[in-house]
């Protein structure tokens, strides 16, 4: 699986993650797909954080991210660990 490949399925991943979790795929449906090494889905925020505040949501984002590795699962078939930058 490549970058290019999540890159083509990702709309389907965002509107099954709607589908389960509204907060969560309100979390993630301005990421930018950075890279994927085959196992590691790196997500980049930067444009988005230039609206936001500084607030603290790393307990509700872990959550987040197990949700997005089981749709991720569930849609291509392949595990991935998510980091943001």
């Amino acid at each position: 699986m490549e970058l290019a490949d999540i890159r083509t399925h990702w709309n389907q991943i965002l509107d099954s993650l709607l589908a389960q979790d509204r907060i969560a795929w309100l979390a993630f449906f301005d990421a930018r797909l950075a890279s994927f090494d085959g196992k590691i889905l790196t997500l980049d925020f930067s444009d988005s954080r230039k609206l936001g505040a500084a607030h603290e949501y790393s307990e509700t984002r872990l959550k987040q991210h197990r949700l997005l590795t089981a749709v991720i699962k569930e849609c291509l078939h392949i595990e991935v660990e998510i980091i943001e930058i």
